[in-house]
């Protein structure tokens, strides 16, 4: 059975790629700050289900004073040239996007096929974990394609695909970081709290007040952790069950569904979300490093609107 531990695996892989031609790159003073960096990273991956939770803990610790003190640094690997990559992009046009679609394809088609044919029968995938499998195989048959395509040298993908993450450094992993916090916060009762405080502030019988505030707590979290999946534990458990689905007889579904997307709202607002925000402004040399962040505001607060409007009208009998 091919289960999630084997990309875990394949992730490590690629990280421990990253370290080790970090450690070779003298033209980056912080070379080996880079490589502690994705050498502990590819340990989470490797050992991560193996070791304790005080030893995972310390780890991120550890990251995090990479990163806090500044350790990492950009790289500058021997690529293509500005002037080679836009001549190739030139003449191949928006067939460069072949390798990235071969991805979500792979993902999509091949659990639609695994599902619904006798294949799934066959227990080749970890029960609930096939799309991310397959993600993962997505990705391979993305790379062989590219390979063979443009005939590029073998340590390309990883030369380029280091440059990428130096460019982005910590915000790499921030995602994940926050969403780990999200689970924090809803262990230590913050959904608890804030529900014992909106039931004290709001009044009895204001469905739409109830509606607004779950929306925007969900917007707000997010705007401060910079992930609505972080947000989502927090706010589902304050106000979202006990009161506009268990209260209020609301629809799970919609609710939970329609208070993510106010969640992205609030994503599309915060420098938090960096690896939305922050780093396409660095990589793209905008004026302002808010630059996309202001670009989304005229998106961001209607559609927000919308969203109170939604769980309101249609989410309750």
């Amino acid at each position: 059975m091919i289960t999630l531990e084997w990309l875990y695996v394949l992730t490590g892989l690629v990280f421990s790629a990253w370290a080790l031609l970090s450690l070779r790159d003298r033209t980056n003073p912080k070379r080996w700050g880079n490589a502690a960096f994705w050498g502990l990273l590819a340990g989470s991956f490797f050992f991560g289900s193996h070791i304790s939770d005080l030893a995972n803990g310390i780890l991120v610790l550890v990251l995090v004073a990479l990163a806090g003190t500044g350790q990492l640094g950009r790289s500058h690997p021997a690529t293509t040239s500005e002037k080679e990559r836009t001549a190739l992009a030139a003449r191949l046009g928006n067939r460069l996007f072949v390798p990235a679609l071969v991805i979500p394809l792979t993902a999509v088609a091949g659990t639609l096929v695994y599902t619904y044919t006798p294949l799934g029968e066959s227990g080749l995938f970890e029960a609930r974990r096939e799309t991310l499998i397959l993600l993962g195989v997505g990705v391979l048959l993305a790379l062989a394609l590219a390979m063979l395509w443009m005939r590029a040298p073998l340590l390309a993908p990883l030369e380029e695909g280091r440059r990428l993450m130096d460019s982005i450094g910590w915000a790499a992993i921030l995602p994940q970081m926050l969403a780990a916090l999200g689970a924090v916060f809803a262990l230590a009762g913050v959904g608890s709290i804030v529900g014992d405080l909106a039931g004290t502030l709001l009044p009895r019988g204001s469905l739409f007040l109830a509606v607004l505030v779950y929306c925007t707590g969900m917007l707000l979290f997010t705007v401060i952790m910079g992930n609505a999946f972080a947000a989502f534990p927090v706010m589902a458990a304050a106000i979202g069950i006990p009161v506009l689905v268990e209260d209020y007889g609301g629809n799970v579904a919609l609710i939970g569904a329609v208070g993510m997307l106010a969640g992205f709202c609030g994503t599309l607002l915060t420098p938090m979300a960096a690896n939305f925000n922050i780093v396409p402004a660095v990589l793209l040399d905008l004026r302002s490093q808010y630059g996309v962040i202001r670009a989304q505001v005229g998106t961001a607060l209607p559609l927000f609107a919308c969203n109170v409007l939604l769980i309101y009208f249609l989410a309750f009998p």
